[in-house]
């Protein structure tokens, strides 16, 4: 059974930066993608990077582009998110799924909080 299981959340002030790690066990051959989710209070759940294993080609949502890279180790079996110059809307509890295009039917992790406020 796949698994998959966030670290790298926490506190930061505005302009500041953390790196978020999913780390995939039981890593099955046919994901397609994984990427990241995130959920804030009184918000509707937003897709914040998806990236292709087939290919590493990498969708960003709008109000990250130019601050958040995603990287994925294959080796390793895990993808990082890289937040830079982070602002207040970016607080959200972040979640690594395994399917990016359905992700009802993905498996999620079990998120990690970021915050995000001086």
């Amino acid at each position: 059974q796949v698994q998959l299981a966030e670290s790298g959340g926490g506190w930061v002030q505005p302009g500041g930066s953390l790196r978020l790690s999913c780390t995939a066990s039981g890593f099955p051959s046919n994901f397609k993608t994984i990427g990241w989710f995130r959920q804030a209070p009184g918000r509707q759940r937003e897709k914040v990077v998806c990236v292709s294993t087939f290919d590493d080609s990498t969708y960003y949502a709008e109000s990250v582009k130019g601050r958040f890279t995603a990287s994925r180790d294959r080796v390793k079996n895990s993808i990082h998110l890289q937040m830079n110059s982070l602002k207040p809307e970016d607080t959200a509890a972040y979640y690594c799924v395994s399917d990016c295009h359905h992700p009802d039917e993905g498996t999620w992790g079990q998120g990690t909080q970021v915050t995000v406020s001086s």
